[in-house]
């Protein structure tokens, strides 16, 4: 199973579901902003796409810079505030076999098909 972690709004998560989709991927869509993952989730994120926290992050949004958050934070800090802001979460992140991307550029999803 394949399982999106989704933003409509977003033309890059768009464009990644659709690629899935063209495919035939059968491919689970979270709507991540809805039901936001739990710290242990972006942990294991963190880890299966081999990552430091700050990589996963939407630092140019503005609940970045409102929270005080800082490139320079620790990780545990950084996920904790993807957990109780999940709009800071980079999208869209696809998991697949056992791994995982994010979809920037939205073609790098077809990696671990």
């Amino acid at each position: 199973m394949i399982t999106i972690w989704h933003n409509p709004r977003c033309s890059k998560s768009r464009q990644a579901l659709a690629l899935l989709e063209e495919r035939g991927a059968q491919v689970q869509v979270r709507r991540y902003l809805d039901d936001a993952p739990s710290a242990g989730e972006l942990r294991l994120t963190r880890d299966t796409l081999n990552l430091r926290a700050i990589e996963m992050m939407r630092t140019g949004e503005a609940a970045f810079k409102e929270l005080g958050l800082s490139k320079s934070d620790d990780d545990e800090t950084l996920i904790a505030a993807m957990a109780a802001n999940p709009k800071l979460i980079e999208r869209p992140v696809v998991f697949a076999n056992g791994q995982a991307r994010i979809g920037r550029p939205p073609e790098k999803v077809l990696e671990i098909l």
